[in-house]
């Protein structure tokens, strides 16, 4: 096709704007990781408080005993690294509230390696709490016949069924985690790529 005046125009020729396409991009991951450390946040602090406070007394024969969560160490690894998960989410959440309102998605090295760091020691974290404390529900469900383990949860239900939502929760918290250090692994990385972006802080 040619113009009027002669000169050769390409047919399909679209200007693109690549700097506006990275930035909606930028701007989705960092919403998909305040959602996430939201989720963390609400979660955390239901499984340390479902946990935390549950407790029930039985009386056995005139003699009471009550059940709480300080019995066992895979609870209050529980409690504590989901207490620990939603202070830091906290934190790091107000982090991307002020970064999306600067209108600065993107950061230094320096931060993102930090940023990096704490997501995967939570992430390792809150995964191990969670799968410990399953661990322990389980024994508590369904007992142990070869060590002579009771079946803990016949006896206190109410107890039982209190922590069972309480590690649900930690499981969510759990995964959440593990995405985010994976979204938090992306932007650490991409700055080392070819296609470098100078919108620092």
């Amino acid at each position: 096709m040619s113009s009027y005046l002669g000169v050769g125009i390409s047919p399909g020729t679209v200007p693109v704007n690549h700097s506006t396409n990275v930035k909606v991009f930028d701007r989705r991951i960092r919403i998909t990781e305040l959602v996430l450390r939201c989720v963390i946040l609400g979660l955390g602090v239901l499984a340390a408080v479902l946990v935390g406070t549950d407790s029930q007394v039985k009386e056995f024969f005139s003699i009471q005993k009550k059940a709480k969560f300080t019995d066992m160490k895979a609870l209050v690894f529980l409690v504590a690294a989901n207490g620990l998960a939603a202070g830091y989410s906290l934190i790091q959440g107000l982090r991307c509230i002020i970064s999306m309102v600067r209108g600065r998605v993107l950061f230094s090295k320096t931060l993102a390696w930090a940023i990096f760091s704490g997501d995967q020691v939570m992430a390792y974290v809150t995964v191990a709490a969670a799968v410990a404390a399953a661990q322990s529900g389980i024994f508590a469900k369904v007992g142990q016949t070869e060590l002579q383990w009771m079946k803990i949860c016949n006896m206190y239900g109410k107890f039982c069924n209190q922590v069972g939502e309480g590690i649900a929760s930690a499981f969510v918290v759990s995964l959440s985690m593990v995405v985010l250090s994976c979204i938090s692994a992306f932007s650490l990385f991409r700055l080392y790529g070819g296609n470098k972006i100078k919108n620092v802080y």
